[in-house]
Formats: structure tokens, sequence, C-alpha cells
């Protein structure tokens, strides 16, 4: 099923969607045979192409090597795996590796995708082995008539989405801990503490991923190719920052978790230290009745009151003050 998903909808050339942008219109949709003509010049000043493959269709880099002429920094990023995110100059043109949760993710740890893209100044190429939700939404915008002026903006777009999608990442997390520290207030400490570590885990991991992406932003920022437009270099400031917010909110939801984590753990080392107290009590209580009994019990001569009528009552007498004795000394009020 994940295979069917990730080839729906792409060519034998592996192309799942093309767009061709002119400023101040909406995309039209190309297809793989009039790439070569829009590349040799055919088409309007400042317009641009937007070409997506399923890299789990084998024609797609196939078609990649023998039409377009891109760096190989793409290429190797193409059988790279899920790791850190990567913006980075080669050639004249911006490569970058970016990651993002499954278009069907539950936020499982393990759901997160890559893409690879290479921009230029007119073609924007993006590659994705599984369908990933930001690049969905970016399409979803552009098929409603959404107008994109430049490839750069296309990548501030689709940060964004990605951003976007990381806070709704963290406002369904945030719920679920809102919801653990109500039953925490409730002292239902049963099952929440697995869940804290699910949650921990994939927001860490998400951390991890996308950490990287705004700090290569803002070096990409600093320097800019030529072909980066002034209004370009601000969308992509904007997409940073607000990617810079959704991380340092996904931080202190995880510090969140992690107080959590620990007020649990407390709750728990105090209800086992009470446990033990009160085994530790009912051992203290018992301990006359047991003497007694193994002392009595032996069968040997001697055994004191055992002629008398009233030997009995005695016994379990002096067993009953000694226990309250103890009672008074286990429980007795204590001051600081």
């Amino acid at each position: 099923m994940r295979i069917i998903e990730s080839t729906y909808g792409s060519n034998e050339d592996g192309l799942i969607w093309g767009y061709r942008f002119v400023p101040g219109q909406p995309a039209e949709p190309i297809g793989t045979a009039e790439v070569a003509a829009f590349l040799a010049g055919d088409g309007p000043p400042g317009a641009f192409l937007w070409l997506h493959f399923a890299l789990s269709n084998q024609g797609s880099e196939r078609f990649l090597r023998r039409h377009l002429a891109l760096p190989d920094a793409f290429y190797d990023s193409l059988a790279s795996e899920v790791g850190a995110t990567r913006l980075e100059l080669d050639d004249g043109a911006l490569v970058a590796v970016v990651h993002d949760v499954l278009f069907d993710s539950s936020f499982d740890a393990s759901d997160v995708g890559t893409t690879s893209l290479c921009i230029g100044p007119r073609l924007v190429v993006s590659a994705r082995l599984r369908p990933l939700r930001s690049v969905d939404r970016l399409r979803a915008d552009i098929r409603a008539g959404q107008a994109i002026r430049s490839p750069v903006e296309l990548l501030a777009h689709l940060l964004r989405d990605q951003a976007n999608v990381l806070g709704d990442i963290l406002r369904r997390s945030t719920l679920r801990v809102d919801h653990i520290e109500d039953r925490l207030l409730a002292s239902q400490v049963s099952t929440d503490r697995k869940q804290l570590g699910a949650l921990r885990r994939t927001l860490v991991r998400l951390q991890r991923l996308l950490a990287p992406e705004p700090t290569a932003l803002f070096r990409l920022l600093n320097r800019p190719p030529a072909w980066i437009g002034p209004d370009d270099v601000i969308d992509l400031r904007q997409a940073a920052e607000e990617f810079s917010a959704a991380i340092a909110d996904s931080a202190a939801l995880v510090e969140r978790v992690k107080l959590i984590q620990e007020e649990l753990a407390a709750l728990v080392n105090e209800q086992t230290s009470r446990t033990l107290f009160v085994l530790t009590v009912v051992t203290v209580l018992a301990l006359p009745v047991n003497l007694v009994a193994g002392l009595f019990g032996m069968n040997v001569g001697g055994i004191p009151l055992a002629a008398n009528g009233h030997g009995f009552a005695a016994v379990v007498t002096v067993l009953v003050l000694l226990t309250a004795v103890l009672a008074w000394f286990s429980f007795r009020p204590r001051g600081d």
C-alpha cells in the first residue's frame, strides 16, 4: 500500500506534477514534453517551472540526468536517508534537503520523510519517496489560484507550510499534555508515563530534524546569490523567523513534558515509599505476636503459665498492650 500511494499519479518519467509560473498569473500545469522547450528560452520574462518527481518511480532519476543539468549535490541528496537538514549553494543553484511528516502520519517518531530540492532562476525541481504534508499543502494553494512570484518565493511558501505542519503537531501535542496534566492532578498516573515518553521522543526527533533549517536559512540570507532579489530575501527571512518560533515552541513543550515526567516519577516514588512504610509498620506490629508464638511453640518443659487457667488471657493482654505501644510509637505525631 505504501508503494502504491507513493507512485500514484506519476507518469512514465516519474513526474507527479509540473507547473509553469508567470509573475502575476495563476500557475499552469505542464508535462515533461514541454520542459525542454521552456528551458531553451520559450517563455515570458520571469517565468519558471516547478517539477515534482516521485523517487519510487525508476524513471525519475533517469529523466533528470538525461534532460536537466542539475548539480551533483542534488543527486547525492536523493540517496540520502533522513538526517540533518541541509541548505547549500552548488554551481549557482540552491540545493535543499528538508524534512516533514508524512501525509498520512499519526505523529509517530518514524513518520518523517525527506524532500530534495534544486532551485535555480528558472527551474525548481523537487523529489520525494513518499507523500509529505507540507508539499501537498503548497500544491493545494497553487491549484486554488495563488500566484507565485519567483522560485525563492516558492521555497519560502513551502517552508511556511512546513512550519504550519509543525505548529499543528505542537497544538495536538499540547492538548495531549494538558489532558495528562489533568489526570496528574487527579492522581491517575497508571498509563500516562508511556504516552509522555512516546510524545517526548517524537518531539525531540522532529526538533532534531528541523532545528538546523533556520540556521541554514540565516546563513544563506547573509550572502544570497545574485539571482535572488530583495523581495525574495525578505520572504526567506520571514519563513526562517516563523520556523524559529515553531522550533522554540517545540523546545518549550519538550521541557514541559520533561517536568511532567519528573513529577510523575516523584509521585510514583512517593507511593512506593508510602507502601513500604505501611509494610514496615505491619511487620513491626506483628513482631510481638510472632515472637511469643515462636517461644510458646517450642514444646519444651518449663513453659510459663502452662498450668494457669488464666495464662492465655494474660499472654493476650500483654501482646495487645505491647502492640498498642508499638503502634503509638509508629504513628505518633512528629515535628519538622
